[in-house]
Formats: structure tokens, C-alpha cells, sequence
């Protein structure tokens, strides 16, 4: 089937080619002569088709439009408002997307099953660019489920915007409370408790102007500072994520602020691991703080503790990292801060890059001091590196994406949209010749860092 899939495309291709050459001697559009070759013929590869009438996409307001997705011989068709979305990842031409789904009058969003993903509104389009491997984020929640430590569900998609093909995306949940995604009860209007979700973050999408300009509408400070000291001074803030800031009111923030100061508290005090039964055990689910934390340090996250970190905690529960969020600089992807470095510790961030403007919580140093978390870690780390982490399983994981992708053509057809093979995009700290050059360094990579890891999570 794949041999007559591409016999094709290549000669659907030679005739538009010959075409194209005889009807416009001077010049022609590269970029509408790939549309019409993908479009036509990538149809056994999952297919996003967005039609917004016309209207452009931009960061904000959402842009009303239709979309079809196409896969296993099927079209399902939506209605969505669609924008641009992410911070520093808006520089790159190839941008990612937020959209929710609509009723048939756009006037209301309206939970949809899309991908086979269980029913929800709001969706994440994210398109790898400066990830030339283009699945480190899906690479990454995929291991992270497979641990037990929820993610987002994701899928590959080709995109078609407005008939102009867009290339590879990964269709993403975002994160909420649902009880799919972040399963904690609703915060209740009449009280001041509930489930919430906090973040720390930049504030860009929150609305502010800028990326170091927090406010109380929806943020707060933490009372200490990387150090562990209380400071009026702190560089570390908290963003409300659910309830949201505009629908929060000032009890509920009251609660919010509570919680995460007595946290703080605990781990700041001087026998925080005085016994068997350290205190901060009475405030966080500890198995969500180890996970989180081999996450993040198998993959060297350079973001990893200090932006997109989400943390939530359910009425009557205790506090909880998570879901992760946004890797496409993890695993060596990062030329600074020895981002590219597969030794060392991910969560000494602060004493590598001190000047960096976004610091990490006092948290983690605090709780590598704990003879606790630290036996409670290494435990879990050899257990998951029998199977789920090990080496083979893990470039198993790779294989098999990269299998899928390279069967349906789409790391040709993406990079031909997007040529970035072979030139530095930021922050790049290797620049492979192809693509089966960048997922060897990947894998690589991954080796040396599990070697690095297994010498010290035991710590030896």
C-alpha cells in the first residue's frame, strides 16, 4: 500500500512540476505548489483542515472558523475559535495554536470528542520547529503516562490552514480541571475552598504587557526567596489557572495564597526532616513530587521547575505537582545555561544561570536535603528504569514515532514547508544535516543522561 502511495506522489507531483515550469517561465510560488501535491494525496495521514472565511489568526481575539478532521476514512467537522498561542515561541514563523470548540452559532463553547480524546472544549495545536526531532513533546508525555504520572493526551496531525498546508502538529489537551484532565472538584462560588490549579510561569498569557509584569489580578508572590529566606523580595510568583483570574474572588485567592505559604513554611523551617515522618508530608503528595522531578530531570528540562509548572490540589486533598508542560527545549535542545548538557543537575538552575530573570523554587534543594524524599526517589527511579524508563524502552518509544511519521512521509513533507534542517534556530545546540541525524543525537543524548542519572539518584 505504502509502495502505491508513493508511486502517487511522485507522479502526481512530476506532472504538476511540468505544469507549473510551462505555464509560468519566470517564477512560481514553492509554497502553493506543495499544497496542492500534500493535500491531494497525504489523505492516509490524520488530517486537521481549518477554514477561517478569509479572517486572519492572531494572538487574540479567537477567530471564528470550520474544522474538519480526517482520519481512518472518516471527516468529523467542528466549529472552533482559533488563536495564536505561547510567549517566545511566537517569534517562530511556524506558530502554535489555542482553539475551543463552538456550537453550531459560535455564540457558546461546547465540549467535543476530537482525536478520539475524551469530550472537552479547549484544545492545544502545538507546531515543533525549533524541535527538529519533532517529538520531543509527545515523546515526553508519552513516558510520563506511561509512568503513571498524567499528561495530556497527544496526537499527530497534518495541518491545513485556509487550503495552505502547515505541516506536522501534535494536537494536545489543554490543561484544566475536567475530570479527564486535572481531576479536582469545582471551586465552589459560595466558599472558600475547592480545587485549584496555580502555575509558575511567565504572565504573557495572562494578559499583561509584558513578561515580568505580575500583578494581584492574577498572581501572587511567594513569601521566600530561592534561598529559602522570607523576603519581601521574592522572585518566585504564582499564576491562577483555575478558577481563573477573572472569575476568582478574594476569599478563594485568600485560600490559594494559604495553602502555598504553608507549604513554603514547612520546608523552611530547620527540622522540616527531623523524623522518619518528615512535616511537609502532611502538605504534599510525595509520589507527584518525585515523578515530577525525574521527569524533569531525565530530560534536562532548561524550563523545567521554573516555567510552565503547574501545581493543583483538590478540596480536601494535598498539594500536587503537575501536569508537565512544554519540553520542545528539553533533552539537549538548549544552547545556554548548559541546557545541552547531559550531566548535572536540572534543578541547580540557579547557582548555573543566577542572572536569569525566571528563578526556581527554594522547593527542590530543600527537599534533596530530605534523607526521606531522597530514598523515596532513588527507590522509584530503579524501579522505573527496569521497564518503563529503560534504555530500550525508551528508544523503542522514539522508533516508534519517528516509524509512523517517516510511513506517511510527513518529516519530508513538514521540513520542506519548514526548511530548518541544517540551520541554527534558536536555541539550538546541535544542527544536524537531516533528520535521522537529529534523532540520533536525541537518542545519544538520552544514553549519556540516563548513564549520568543512574550514577546519581542513587546518590553515590
Amino acid at each position: 500500500m505504502n509502495y502505491l502511495f508513493n508511486i502517487r506522489r511522485i507522479l502526481l507531483f512530476i506532472i504538476i512540476v511540468f505544469h507549473v515550469s510551462c505555464t509560468k517561465q519566470d517564477s512560481f510560488d514553492n509554497n502553493e505548489l506543495i499544497t496542492v501535491v500534500v493535500e491531494d494525496l497525504n489523505i492516509d495521514f490524520p488530517t486537521m483542515k481549518i477554514n477561517t472565511n478569509g479572517r486572519e489568526i492572531v494572538d487574540e481575539p479567537k477567530v471564528m472558523a470550520d474544522l474538519a478532521v480526517i482520519e481512518n476514512n472518516t471527516q468529523s467537522n467542528y466549529k472552533i475559535g482559533i488563536e495564536i498561542r505561547g510567549s517566545s515561541s511566537q517569534m517562530f514563523p511556524k506558530k502554535s495554536y489555542g482553539f475551543e470548540s463552538k456550537n453550531s452559532s459560535y455564540t457558546q463553547d461546547q465540549d467535543e470528542s476530537i482525536g478520539g480524546f475524551p469530550s472537552e472544549e479547549d484544545w492545544i495545536l502545538y507546531g515543533p520547529y525549533t524541535d527538529k526531532s519533532l517529538i520531543r513533546n509527545k515523546l515526553v508525555f508519552d513516558l510520563s503516562n506511561s509512568i503513571g504520572f498524567k499528561a495530556s493526551n497527544t496526537k499527530f496531525y497534518n495541518l491545513i490552514i485556509n487550503e495552505k498546508n502547515n505541516g506536522l502538529y501534535i494536537l494536545m489537551e489543554k490543561i484544566k480541571r475536567d475530570v479527564n484532565r486535572v481531576n479536582i472538584s469545582p471551586f465552589n462560588q459560595n466558599s472558600e475552598k475547592g480545587g485549584f490549579i496555580v502555575k509558575i510561569d511567565k504572565p504573557t498569557s495572562e494578559g499583561a504587557s509584558c513578561n515580568t509584569c505580575y500583578n494581584e489580578s492574577f498572581s501572587f508572590r511567594s513569601n521566600y526567596d530561592t534561598k529559602g529566606k522570607n523576603s519581601d523580595e521574592s522572585e518566585i510568583y504564582f499564576i491562577y489557572h483555575y478558577p481563573k483570574p477573572i472569575e476568582i474572588n478574594e476569599n478563594q485567592k485568600k485560600y490559594i495564597i494559604s495553602t502555598i505559604n504553608n507549604f513554603e513554611s514547612i520546608l523552611a523551617e530547620d527540622n522540616f526532616d527531623f523524623s522518619e515522618n518528615p512535616n511537609y508530608l502532611n502538605y504534599i503528595d510525595i509520589d507527584s513530587f518525585i515523578d515530577f522531578f525525574i521527569i524533569n530531570e531525565l530530560t534536562k528540562n532548561i524550563d523545567g521547575y521554573r516555567l510552565s509548572t503547574y501545581l493543583h490540589k483538590d478540596s480536601n486533598g494535598k498539594l500536587k505537582m503537575g501536569p508537565i508542560w512544554d519540553f520542545n527545549l528539553a533533552f539537549g535542545n538548549a544552547n545556554y545555561c548548559e541546557g545541552s548538557k547531559a550531566v548535572g543537575w536540572g534543578y541547580k538552575f540557579n547557582s548555573v544561570c543566577p542572572g536569569d530573570i525566571w528563578q526556581i523554587p527554594f522547593w527542590w534543594d530543600r527537599l534533596m536535603e530530605s534523607e526521606y524524599f531522597k530514598n523515596r526517589l532513588k527507590n522509584r527511579w530503579e524501579e522505573l528504569r527496569q521497564v518503563k524508563l529503560s534504555n530500550i524502552s525508551i528508544n523503542n518509544m522514539i522508533d516508534t514515532h519517528v516509524k509512523f511519521l517517516s510511513n506517511n512521509n510527513m518529516i519530508n513533507e513538514n521540513f520542506i514547508y519548514w526548511p530548518v534542517i541544517g540551520k541554527w534556530t534558536w536555541p539550538n545546540s546541535f544542527v544536524g544535516n537531516s533528520h535521522e541525524e537529529e534523532i540520533n543525537f536525541l537518542k545519544e543524548w538520552i544514553d549519556r543522561r540516563l548513564s549520568w542519572l543512574d550514577q546519581h539518584m542513587g546518590f553515590l
